[in-house]
This record gives C-alpha cells, sequence and structure tokens, in this order.
C-alpha cells in the first residue's frame, strides 16, 4: 500500500549526467522539502558524478526538512554505480514493486505523481 504523503517522481530521460542534474534539482530540493519522495529511475541509462552528488544532495535536503528520499526501479548498470559507491543501502527502495508509476508520461524530463492511499 503506498504511503498518501509520499509523491512519486520519474524521469523521463535516459540521462542523469553534468549539464542535467541542474534541472532535476531545481524541481526536486523544493518538492523534499515539503514532502517525502521516491524517485523511480526506471528510464536512466546513464548516471555519472554529477548526477550521483545530485542524488545526494537532494537526499540530504530531504533529511534536514525531516522529509525522506529514495529512489526505485534503477536499470541494472545504474544499480551497479549505485552499490559501488553504495549509495544503494541508503536510496534504494527495497520493494520496488509496490511503486506504482505510469507507464505513458508526458512531461520530457519529470514526472511527480502523488500517490493515492
Amino acid at each position: 500500500m503506498n504511503n498518501p504523503h509520499i509523491n512519486h517522481a520519474v524521469i523521463d530521460s535516459t540521462e542523469f549526467v553534468r549539464g542535467q542534474e541542474q534541472k532535476f534539482l531545481d524541481q526536486l530540493v523544493p518538492l523534499v522539502s515539503t514532502q517525502s519522495v521516491v524517485l523511480d529511475l526506471r528510464k536512466v541509462t546513464r548516471i555519472d558524478a554529477a548526477g550521483l552528488a545530485a542524488l545526494i544532495t537532494i537526499y540530504c535536503d530531504a533529511c534536514k526538512a525531516g522529509h525522506s528520499f529514495r529512489v526505485a526501479n534503477p536499470s541494472v548498470h545504474v544499480a551497479e554505480l549505485l552499490a559501488l559507491v553504495r549509495l544503494d543501502r541508503l536510496l534504494v527502495v527495497e520493494h520496488a514493486e509496490q511503486i506504482s508509476c505510469p507507464e505513458n508520461l508526458s512531461c520530457p524530463d519529470l514526472q511527480l505523481q502523488e500517490s493515492a492511499a
């Protein structure tokens, strides 16, 4: 069952890399300051140090605000990188199948969906 106070965000881009991280920070940092967020990474096939740093920034800002930030459904490559730097233990939702996210997204970069109780 989904928590009604958690927003689910989906990155509708295949890359979370330097040059693109700021637009995600601009959208997610204000959001995690007011509520908990699960970020679905199912479409992201490439992430670099800037993308990992952005995830850490978002996580820290959420914690400072008393909220949670997690990621779900990372691709194999992204999951390997998260594990390599040990962010998987901190960020990855174990039961991602419980996260319901739309398959047909119209937003070019980020789609937010408030979960229903």
